[in-house]
């Protein structure tokens, strides 16, 4: 699989201008428009992988991509309130374990704790342990989600959580999320090092496709063979 996806952005006849069109749009990713089209394109990416295509997909029909990646933006940004909620609580549990009271300069005499600070600690250790299951748990999901919103081409696949979850709690997507996670990490030391001579933007842009590529038939592969198993 990872031979694959590191293979698959360079074949077809026209990767060349669709790696020079991808890095044009890495760069100017500042801006909304070109961001959501390169989303769009990553959607693309995710439709390609899953449906078993050879060849990268090309930078056609601009309207489509870009309202694909309005799309994206919405998913990330449904998630990512939903992720604000442990942070919310983790904040007020701090509030209401730390003291407000300033402390005197030159205290008489050692105050005891406080009643319940103890318990206290205890809530604000388990709300941190929650805000990591969380953020590890969405982190996850949401290419999960992304990829059964590319292969549906609805936006409402993006929010399908029996399907997104049974294809993503499988061995074939797991194993394609950690060599994802791999590949994304490895590949944005290697742009971000590469970046003052501008070859690390397309180095970038590489990897994007790399990782979705991942993504892509990994769940795929995963949702079909929990489908193939359900009586």
């Amino acid at each position: 699989m990872l031979s694959d996806a590191l293979s698959f952005p360079r074949r077809g006849d026209d990767w060349l201008s669709t790696l020079l069109v991808g890095g044009i749009l890495t760069i100017l990713g500042f801006l909304l428009l070109p961001a959501f089209v390169l989303q769009g394109y990553l959607v693309r990416v995710l439709n390609a992988a899953a449906r078993g295509e050879r060849t990268p997909p090309s930078f056609t029909q601009w309207g489509t991509l870009l309202v694909d990646g309005v799309k994206v933006f919405v998913v990330n940004l449904v998630y990512g309130l939903f992720a604000l909620v442990p942070f919310v609580l983790l904040f007020g549990g701090l509030l209401v374990v730390v003291p407000s009271d300033p402390v005197p300069m030159e205290p008489a005499a050692t105050p005891p704790p406080p009643p319940g600070s103890a318990s206290g600690l205890v809530i604000v250790v388990l709300l941190v342990a929650v805000v990591a299951v969380v953020t590890l748990l969405l982190t996850y999901l949401v290419p999960a989600a992304l990829a059964n919103f590319a292969i549906e081409g609805r936006l409402g696949a993006a929010f399908a959580l029996r399907t997104i979850v049974s294809g993503a709690f499988t061995s074939d997507y797991a194993v394609a999320w950690v060599l994802a996670l791999v590949v994304g990490i490895v590949g944005v030391l290697v742009g971000a090092a590469l970046s003052a001579v501008v070859v690390g933007v397309f180095v970038l842009f590489y990897v994007q496709v790399v990782f979705y590529y991942l993504v892509g038939r990994g769940f795929a592969a995963g949702l079909a063979k929990k489908r193939w198993t359900e009586p």
